[in-house]
């Protein structure tokens, strides 16, 4: 395949940044760099603008290396939330990874970051928290809270009347439950007294 030496003249991920001489594909070069004004040829006179491009790549970094470590202070005070679906059993359906992160990173706090600068090893399958690391910048890193909730809901709890369980208070049978209460017995009645009799006399 074909080589050609191009200066990059806007840094490409990967690739290099401005005033890097670079040898790519000649297809490369010609299809894409070129038209998209990302490089140029390296040639006689396109060298003498090297130094131009250096100072430039020079206060681009900076302001990058700034911009970054700002960035990296606020990122350790954030704590980010990302709700899941999840099964019966608590496990995550799919799994989070940095792309998502980047996204709720710009959804919820309007961070614009690119996904490459979120350090994940493997996309997270469990929810709880979690920290990530974030590769901002050359010398810039930090750590981000995840923290992943599912996003089902949770079932009502059961509230135990006072007193005991309803279920054994129902379950227990009163003593007359189903019969009539017996009656309360009647007062002993009294022998009624005719009367007095004069003393010595019998009763008739």
């Amino acid at each position: 395949m074909a080589k050609t030496e191009v200066i990059l003249i806007h840094p490409i991920i990967g690739l290099g940044a401005e005033s890097d001489q670079v040898k790519v594909a000649a297809g490369y070069a010609r299809n894409f760099l070129l038209p998209q004004r990302l490089a140029i040829p390296l040639t006689q006179s396109n060298k003498r603008r090297l130094e131009a491009l250096r100072q430039r790549r020079a206060e681009r970094e900076s302001h990058e290396l700034n911009a970054m470590t700002e960035l990296a202070k606020s990122l350790t005070k954030m704590t980010l939330t990302i709700a899941v679906k999840t099964g019966d059993d608590g496990k995550m359906f799919g799994s989070v990874t940095n792309g998502t992160i980047a996204d709720e990173l710009k959804k919820q706090f309007e961070v614009t970051l690119d996904k490459r600068k979120i350090h994940i090893e493997k996309p997270i399958k469990g929810v709880g928290e979690h920290e990530v690391e974030m590769r901002l910048h050359q010398g810039v890193h930090t750590m981000l809270k995840v923290i992943v909730s599912s996003s089902n809901p949770m079932p009502a709890p059961e509230v135990a009347a006072p007193g005991g369980p309803e279920t054994e208070k129902r379950g227990k049978p009163r003593r007359f439950e189903g019969k009539s209460e017996a009656p309360a017995p009647a007062a002993e009645a009294k022998p009624e007294r005719k009367g007095k009799t004069a003393k010595g006399e019998k009763a008739v």
